[in-house]
């Protein structure tokens, strides 16, 4: 089928530049695809997309009521219940930074060849934070102007500094029954040093703990190494064991369940059903197809582990077309881009989602707080900074927080975070769902800038917002129905700490 193309479609003498609200366009099979600045969108016919250009369409056209439906007809826009729409979508400018990625230590007992966070020995006890630094960073973190807060306890292996994880937990317990934010705290482990006492003690303090599953036992055991036992067996047993917990606590088990995540490697291209049936296996609902990234040791070791954009993409759409063909057989389970950009596409509903917004979220969706008191723009800047550049470093402890908020540096990060001033992304259909991470273009293109036209961030997302746009398009009632599923907002309210506990 040949796509349609403006060529001849759309003279620029006979355009009625107040009929239509501004909009882009993008070819979706023989229709258009067409989105405005609100996140509105709609398929329209190249003959549809001309009369809405020149403004020919009758009041009493059923394409009339339908594009005023959808907010692209200017005479009939709500112009105060649009810009609160606009504000509660965008809320997230109000605020400062929700996101604290707190790194207990450098140490690892696990040796992940694509290691993004360049870990060190578990001797090295000397890349371990402090309680002193650990405060100081929970009391930078709580005068964050954002009403709710996550600590993410981050490594190496955060569990190898057990004792600082505990003082922080309690340390910002007590200072929220004072302050009153909304607080909760997220674990990213292996789950290799975890015992049944400790269990006890993160359940009890609700925190929600997150791992990684690098598809079937062999692929998993051949790229996150782990020399002390079986590296799969250690982190699903647990797994398992803690979803038992969350039953036996009478929680939601579509709901509270440990969240899981792979880093696709080259070995694992040629599997993409394999990755998904041993997420299903596990009783995971969802999985978070997540490309290589060029920081730590994957930037060392992608001759052997890495492969193209069109590589991943290809992988992406055979996994996520078998994830949609599970959902017709009843097995209820989602890819999390998918469904991250759905909600921004069809649920109206802002996600944020730190990678995918504008600005990014760089400082001011997350702080990077290393154990001797730097602090970085993101996790990532700090990623980057234990490749042995501080480009992202924006400060340290012994900084306020407002010369943090206010520096050179972190105004840099929000203008190169904005879609808006990328010539690229102006006029690109999906700018309303995207957004930039400028220390992935740093490490990719050597500027905090990027060029998006030679950006694989930006073909990658591209990628993905074409494919999910054809299956709207060609969607059945069955297929929005799964979609709606996917884009409906469930707050885990469990791990929201108890208001005024100490």
């Amino acid at each position: 089928m040949t796509e349609p193309r403006l060529d001849g479609l759309i003279s620029l003498r006979k355009v009625k530049g107040d009929f239509a609200v501004p909009f882009n366009h993008r070819a979706v099979g023989d229709n258009f695809l067409i989105t405005n600045d609100l996140g509105d969108l709609t398929f329209v016919t190249p003959g549809e997309l001309q009369k809405l250009a020149y403004g020919d369409i009758a009041k009493d056209e059923p394409l009339y009521a339908r594009l005023a439906d959808k907010n692209f007809i200017a005479a009939e826009l709500d112009i105060p219940a649009q810009a609160e729409r606009w504000r509660r979508k965008n809320q997230f400018l109000f605020y400062g930074p929700t996101l604290h990625a707190f790194v207990l230590t450098g140490r690892c007992n696990f040796g992940c060849q694509y290691c993004h966070s360049s870990i060190v020995g578990m001797h090295r006890t000397d890349t371990d934070m402090s309680i002193e630094v650990a405060e100081r960073a929970v009391d930078m973190a709580f005068q964050s102007t954002s009403p709710g807060i996550t600590i993410e306890f981050q490594g190496g292996e955060p569990m190898a500094n057990w004792e600082v994880l505990q003082h922080i937990v309690e340390y910002a317990r007590q200072k929220n029954a004072l302050v009153g934010k909304s607080l909760t705290f997220s674990l990213v482990s292996n789950l290799s040093l975890m015992t049944e006492e400790k269990l006890d003690y993160l359940l009890e303090r609700r925190i929600q703990i997150c791992t990684s599953i690098d598809g079937p036992k062999d692929l998993h055991n051949k790229h996150r190494i782990y020399r002390d036992a079986d590296g799969f067996d250690t982190t699903t047993g647990w797994m398992k064991r803690i979803n038992e917990r969350y039953v036996e606590m009478g929680l939601d088990t579509n709901l509270y369940r440990v969240e899981a995540l792979p880093t696709v490697t080259r070995a694992m291209l040629s599997r993409p059903q394999d990755l998904v049936d041993t997420y299903v296996e596990l009783g995971c609902r969802a999985i978070f197809l997540r490309k290589l990234d060029p920081f730590g040791f994957a930037a060392r070791t992608a001759k052997t582990l890495g492969y193209s954009m069109e590589q991943f993409i290809h992988f992406y759409i055979e996994a996520v077309d078998y994830i949609i063909e599970l959902n017709k057989q009843g097995v209820q389970v989602m890819e999390r881009n998918a469904a991250i950009m759905l909600s921004k596409m069809i649920a109206d509903y802002e996600p944020n989602y730190l990678d995918l917004r504008s600005p990014g979220g760089a400082v001011i969706g997350q702080l990077g707080y290393h154990p001797d008191g730097r602090i970085y723009s993101s996790d990532e800047g700090r990623m980057v900074g234990a490749m042995g550049d501080e480009a992202f470093c924006i400060g340290t402890l012994d900084n306020t927080y407002q010369e943090l908020m206010t520096a050179a540096s972190t105004r840099a990060l929000v203008i190169a975070g904005t879609n808006l001033g990328q010539p690229d992304c102006v006029s690109c259909t999906y700018r309303p769902y995207c957004g930039q991470q400028p220390e992935y273009n740093y490490k990719t293109q050597g500027t905090i800038g990027g060029r998006m036209r030679d950006s694989t961030w930006c073909r990658k997302h591209k990628y993905i917002f074409d494919y999910l746009a054809k299956k709207l398009h060609d969607a059945d009632a069955d297929d929005l129905a799964m979609f709606d599923r996917w884009t409906t907002n469930r707050p885990q309210e469990h791990f929201l700490q108890e208001a005024g506990a100490i």
